[in-house]
């Protein structure tokens, strides 16, 4: 069987939250708007496992994989932008999807606060940061292009 692309407004879409120690993952789907967090995966100095990677691939068949980038406040690139860049870039030419890239700034903020809104203070830990971080991505990324 040959599948076909979906039509936009129907894919799915796998989006990571870039970081030097980890990489938050989650799942959104168009039609919804909606994301979901996945967990999120070690990395040595901005360098996953990418067998990680490969498994979060194949079980969730994305349509589009969108990648977070830090960016400064001014809009500006900051050192973490061509890491996350690079990063998307890899995604791309190790599995061949499609990859787009999100401004983040305040993410992780945004991200600490929903949390905390969710379970108080025991909610914050590194692993739910970095995931709700990828779901922000996601929704943002939906919000500024549909």
């Amino acid at each position: 069987m040959v599948s076909q692309s979906k039509n936009t407004g129907q894919r799915s879409i796998l989006g990571f939250d870039f970081g030097m120690k980890y990489i938050g993952v989650a799942i959104g789907q168009e039609l919804t708007g909606t994301a979901s967090a996945l967990g999120s995966i070690k990395a040595n100095d901005g360098i996953p496992n990418w067998d990680n990677i490969s498994q979060y691939l194949n079980e969730w068949q994305p349509d589009l994989v969108v990648v977070g980038l830090p960016l400064n406040m001014d809009g500006s690139e900051q050192p973490m932008t061509k890491s996350a860049k690079k990063f998307g870039n890899r995604i791309h030419g190790r599995f061949g999807i499609e990859v787009a890239f999100q401004d983040e700034r305040l993410t992780t903020a945004d991200a600490k606060a929903q949390l905390f809104q969710q379970g108080g203070y025991k909610n914050l830990k590194k692993d739910n940061i970095d995931a709700q971080s990828a779901i922000i991505i996601i929704e943002s990324y939906f919000e500024n292009n549909y």
